[in-house]
């Protein structure tokens, strides 16, 4: 089976939106065994548009249309479908229902803007919109079923297990579907996670598929085990798998490291706080975006000055007169102060230099001391990440965030970028 994407809208190939969709629709299918064999994107082009949909309906079993399902004049989906398929545009009277049913929930009568998203190629069959005003469609041309679904991102994923898939199950069935394992990691790299695996078995098997989707901050990697592989073989290269990522698996599936510390914390009835500077609150932004974590997070300060660094964390004048705020001995004094102030079990402190200025020979942009661990035995560590500044930010809220990870864990072994990203 083939099947096709064709994704529409100038605000795509300008730029001005970026295509999540497709990713979307595509990891979505293929939890069900199903692949997207080509993605074509067009702008809002009626003849560009009636091109591809004939093309692509001669050569593909299958067609998703995403988006130029909307009221305005540039969604024009359902006309490049009814000229492709030589059909009328006509006014579908259960679409009809739908939009003006959506409208009165909503306090207004549908006007002629809104009712356009009723008008469709003959014969269409409906798919259900659960959360928008514009209903999906399908029709079958040349044997290939093409199925139109709205731009807006919750509106298509409802549409996308309410009736995408369905009708996808019912037209083609998969009884081959394989069994994809998700796992988080931080601190690897894709080419050294795959040289990792490479180096311990040269004997991979063919039928479990090891797959990498990079990131920041973290790295995805997979196992896609065919249908085929029996329950024991499944098992013995999975705990190899694992066997080999070890300590840099942070959790399955959409795990991430605030989700991993709120749950670690939460299980011994601690907390922690934060001192944070060059990260600007992003740690403690990151924690309480977690559902609980108002059981294990007690306070984050952004303590940006010297004179806040002194005045609310307690670091000695001496201290940042003598090394500075960006030193070992000053994010000890933060965290040592934040976790006095907040009587937390834990502990996070960061102080470096973000950039794009602010650096010197010494210490040139992207130098950060973090200091964590439990109350009484905090330690810090210098690193160096050359990074720009939101991406600087971003790798060092969960670089922080991973080494109390660790350290919750009892994990001792140093990471690899222990030594990757180590100062000059």
């Amino acid at each position: 089976m083939e099947l096709q994407l064709l994704l529409t809208g100038n605000e795509i190939m300008s730029g001005d939106t970026v295509d999540s969709n497709s990713s979307m629709i595509a990891q979505r299918i293929a939890r069900e065994g199903y692949w997207v064999d080509r993605k074509v994107t067009v702008g809002d082009d009626l003849e560009q548009l009636v091109a591809e949909i004939r093309q692509i309906s001669d050569s593909a079993d299958i067609l998703i249309i995403n988006g130029g399902l909307g009221p305005t004049v540039d969604d024009l989906t359902a006309a490049a479908l009814a000229q492709a398929a030589g059909v009328e545009l006509e006014e579908n009277a259960d679409a009809a229902q739908h939009v003006t049913s959506w409208c009165a929930a909503r306090g207004f009568h549908a006007n002629a803007a809104n009712m356009k998203q009723a008008i469709l190629p003959t014969g269409v069959k409906l798919l259900e919109n659960s959360v928008g005003s514009a209903v999906g469609f399908s029709l079958t041309l040349n044997r290939c079923l093409i199925m139109c679904t709205p731009g807006v991102p919750s509106e298509l994923r409802a549409m996308l297990e309410n009736a995408v898939l369905p009708m996808l199950r019912a037209s083609h069935p998969q009884p081959d579907k394989p069994e994809i394992l998700r796992y988080q990691t931080f601190g690897l790299g894709e080419s050294g996670a795959q040289q990792m695996l490479d180096d311990a078995f040269p004997d991979w098997p063919e039928d479990i598929e090891v797959g990498f989707r990079a990131g920041a901050p973290m790295l995805e990697m997979k196992l896609r085990i065919s249908s085929s592989c029996t329950a024991d073989k499944r098992a013995l290269w999975q705990d190899r798998f694992l066997s080999v990522l070890g300590d840099y698996v942070v959790g399955r599936d959409d795990t991430r490291l605030p989700e991993a510390i709120v749950e670690l914390l939460a299980q011994r009835g601690q907390t922690v706080a934060l001192a944070e500077s060059c990260t600007g609150g992003l740690i403690a932004s990151m924690l309480t975006a977690i559902p609980g974590s108002s059981a294990v997070f007690e306070m984050g300060l952004v303590s940006y000055s010297n004179a806040i660094k002194h005045s609310q964390l307690g670091v000695q004048l001496t201290t940042l007169d003598a090394q500075g705020a960006v030193s070992e001995a000053c994010v000890l004094e933060m965290a040592n102060g934040v976790c006095q102030q907040a009587s937390s079990d834990y502990a996070i402190a960061v102080s470096g230099i973000a950039g794009p200025d602010g650096g010197t020979d010494e210490k040139p942009v992207g130098t950060v001391w973090v200091a964590w661990g439990p109350k009484n035995a905090i330690r810090a560590k210098q690193f160096h990440y050359p990074l720009g500044r939101h991406l600087f930010q971003t790798m060092i809220s969960a670089l922080a965030l991973d080494l109390l990870r660790r350290d919750l864990l009892g994990l001792t072994q140093e990471p690899a970028y222990f030594g990757r990203f180590r100062p000059r």
